[in-house]
Formats: C-alpha cells, structure tokens, sequence
C-alpha cells in the first residue's frame, strides 16, 4: 500500500471509485430478499442505508509518525438512542416511499454522477435495477444524514456501494454507500448525535490499532446469555479519549478496505483488550 496515496486528494476517489465499480454488489438481490421474506410474513426484516463518508483534510496531521488527510467521519450515537456509545456511519431507517420521491431528485440533480464531473458515473456499471436501489438507499442515507448531521445532499459524492451487513439482533440490515463530502462543511449534530468522530484513514493500516473487545450483558439485557463475546475492534484516540470502533461499522470499513486496497486486518489473538458492560437501554435508548 502507498501510503502517500492517501494524502492526496485527487488520486484516491478515483481509485475507490473504479474499485466499488468493479465490485458485484449485492443490494438488490438483498433488498428482494427482506420484500419476499416480509411479504410471506416471516419475520419481519427491517433495512437502513447509511454512509461511509470520506473528507479530505488538507491541513490536519493526525499522528506525528505519519500524516493523514483523508477521515473516515463517523457518529458516536446518543444515549438517548438503541445501541448508545456505539460509533456508526450517518444514516438510518429506510422509508420506502418518502426515499424512492427523494431518490428521483437525487438522480436528477447529479448526486449519483460522481464528482469530479470528469471521472464519469460511480453507477456506470451498474444494472438498471441495481441503479435503482443503490439511488433508493443513496436516499435514505441522504435524508437521514441532513437530520442527523444538517449534511447537504448536494456537497457529497457517491463512489459506490459495499457489501450489506445483517444485525440478527436487531432484525435489520445495513445497506452501506461510500461517498465523499466537501472537506469545509460544518456538522450540526442533533440530539441523537454524541459528537462526530473523525478517523484518519492511516491508522486502519497500523497494526497497533487493532485490538479485541470483550463485552457482557446485564442480566435485564434480552440476549440469549450474557457474554462475555469477543469482537475485534479499532482503538482510536482523540481529544476525549480513547472511542472504541467495532461491531456493524468495523466490519463494513473492513470490507471497504478489502475491496479497495486489497487488505486484511491483522491477527488479533495478543492484541490490546478493551472491555464493555452493555447496559439494559442499549438496544431501546433511554429516551
């Protein structure tokens, strides 16, 4: 990996975007999965688009080892909101209706068209049907983004979509979208938003980042048992301390990082361990 490839801000959205391009997505054979199963009446399977959102940083160094201008933006979720303290993408809960109304105007005013305008479509590839969903979900993770974050629909970019991921816990599955937002807009996070963290894309690539987290449930959790699991995690530092990366998200920036750069988180058996009690508001909020 050519590490300064990501201090430049020209180079890398072209790579990811001819990357995802030749990525087979699964977005529609899932989404026809969760109408077939929800028409037949199983169980009821909910679906969410969010956003991998990159920014580039052109004056931020990260770590005095290495300079990173490239973020990864992510959320930490409110207390006041199911899985509170987690980090995620910006997004959520896909409204079929209200989404497919926005996903026309999107498609319209150029969001789905990449940008710069000269690098072509990030859907050039794509099926119309599968055209379809991603500007469905691409949608749902716009809408959500603004309430969540007051993002502009129209300062971010689409580079293409990632591989869905399932939470069986809580019925419901992610449709990710990777985009790009203009690096001088401002978050105004709402009240499900704790704060905006900002990761730089080096440190997925530095093995001391890595680390296992150990996490139990109290005995009012509504789990099959409590635990202990062990999940791998990214440990990242910022001004508040250490936040914890791990779960739906890390595994969707791996498969991002999979794809795009060919890479493999390393082996985490006598990596850091970090520990985690959920406590009986986390799949509910306290609101």
């Amino acid at each position: 990996m050519d590490m300064n490839l990501l201090e430049q801000s020209d180079r890398l959205p072209f790579l990811i975007r001819k990357s995802l391009a030749d990525y087979d997505g699964d977005f529609a054979r899932k989404w026809q999965d969760i109408r077939h199963n929800n028409h037949f009446g199983q169980a009821s399977q909910l679906a969410a688009g969010v956003l991998l959102l990159l920014c580039h940083r052109p004056d931020r160094i990260s770590d005095p080892r290495e300079p990173g201008t490239w973020v990864l933006q992510l959320i930490k979720r409110s207390a006041l909101i199911a899985q509170g303290g987690d980090i995620s993408c910006p997004g959520g809960m896909l409204h079929p209706l209200i989404d497919w109304a926005f996903s026309l105007f999107f498609i319209r005013s150029g969001v789905l068209a990449g940008s710069p305008p000269s690098s072509g479509s990030a859907l050039a590839e794509a099926s119309l049907e599968s055209k379809n969903i991603i500007s469905l979900f691409l949608a749902n993770a716009l809408r959500e983004s603004w309430e969540e974050l007051h993002l502009n629909p129209l300062h971010v970019s689409l580079l293409g979509s990632l591989p869905t991921y399932s939470l069986h816990l809580f019925r419901r599955t992610i449709f990710p979208l990777v985009a790009i937002a203009r690096n001088n807009w401002t978050p105004v996070p709402n009240p499900e938003v704790d704060k905006i963290i900002e990761i730089p894309l080096t440190s997925f690539f530095r093995e001391d980042s890595y680390g296992r987290y150990m996490i139990q449930a109290t005995e009012t959790l509504p789990t099959p048992d409590q635990g202990p699991w062990e999940f791998p995690c990214l440990i990242h530092e910022d001004e508040d301390g250490e936040e914890i990366l791990w779960g739906a998200t890390f595994y969707i920036i791996m498969n991002f990082l999979r794809i795009v750069f060919d890479f493999q988180p390393p082996d985490m058996h006598s990596r850091r361990i970090r520990e985690k009690t959920l406590n009986p508001d986390y799949l509910t909020g306290n609101r």
